[in-house]
């Protein structure tokens, strides 16, 4: 068995020098209020915005590139038939999405996260639309909670993360189906395939089905028209 070499032990001597056991477990304990304080605040004020589309992508996509142009006018489109943008308040796509919803009229939503870096915040969030959040999974929940369909563009961990949240909450029946948009079919191909060939023929992990979960395409139209013909047969009500 690999043993911790003498700089490991001492890291890890100094990080609970002054805490016992104890202290950091009713430290974790008061930490649940916190928590629920970001959960208090964000359905207070998400429930009374209407409805919305949440757009990911990455935050390191710089506003000349084609995907941020492409991400701007899905959410102006969007934004004009009625819906509005969340986004994650960041640069990159996150902005590109706001500023549609700016230049579309509608609602724009920036639910931001404290982090070490890529936490500027992007100018085009309403003032009384923007929410500051500690919490990740808090955070997750109001992107989804409070969304009609999900648009994803090109993106990291952070994205992917996202869009598998997405996924499988709708695979498992946590939440109601809804659209879930995956923009540039160059860009997630080779996802998809690995997700076909090895997840579903080899080790059959997850269903053929579960491939409907979410449509491909490449440009704003049909970004846009995924979500209003899922829309068709519904009379679209906020938060449902």
């Amino acid at each position: 068995m690999e043993k911790l070499n003498e700089n490991e032990l001492k890291r890890i001597e100094k990080a609970f020098a002054n805490k016992d056991w104890p202290s950091i477990a009713s430290s974790n304990s008061w930490s649940i209020f916190k928590i629920m304080a970001e959960f208090v605040e964000g359905y207070d004020r998400m429930a009374e915005i209407g409805p919305c589309v949440s757009v990911f992508g990455s935050a390191r996509t710089k506003p000349d590139h084609p995907h941020y142009l492409l991400a701007e006018n899905i959410s102006q489109l969007l934004s004009e038939a009625g819906w509005g943008i969340i986004t994650g308040g960041g640069p990159g796509i996150m902005e590109a999405g706001n500023k549609g919803a700016k230049q579309g009229g509608s609602a724009s939503v920036g639910l931001n996260i404290n982090l070490p870096f890529e936490t500027s915040n992007n100018p085009f969030q309403d003032d009384d639309k923007r929410l500051n959040f500690n919490y990740f999974f808090v955070r997750k929940i109001m992107f989804l909670k409070y969304s009609q369909g999900i648009i994803v563009m090109p993106g990291g961990f952070g994205t992917m993360d996202e869009l598998f949240e997405a996924l499988t909450l709708v695979q498992t029946d946590k939440r109601a189906k809804f659209p879930i948009v995956l923009v540039d079919s160059k860009f997630w191909g080779p996802l998809v395939s690995w997700i076909e060939n090895t997840l579903i023929t080899e080790n059959e992990y997850v269903s053929e089905k579960d491939t409907k979960l979410f449509t491909i395409v490449d440009t704003a139209k049909e970004a846009v028209d995924v979500l209003l013909s899922f829309y068709e047969k519904y009379s679209m009500k906020p938060n449902f």
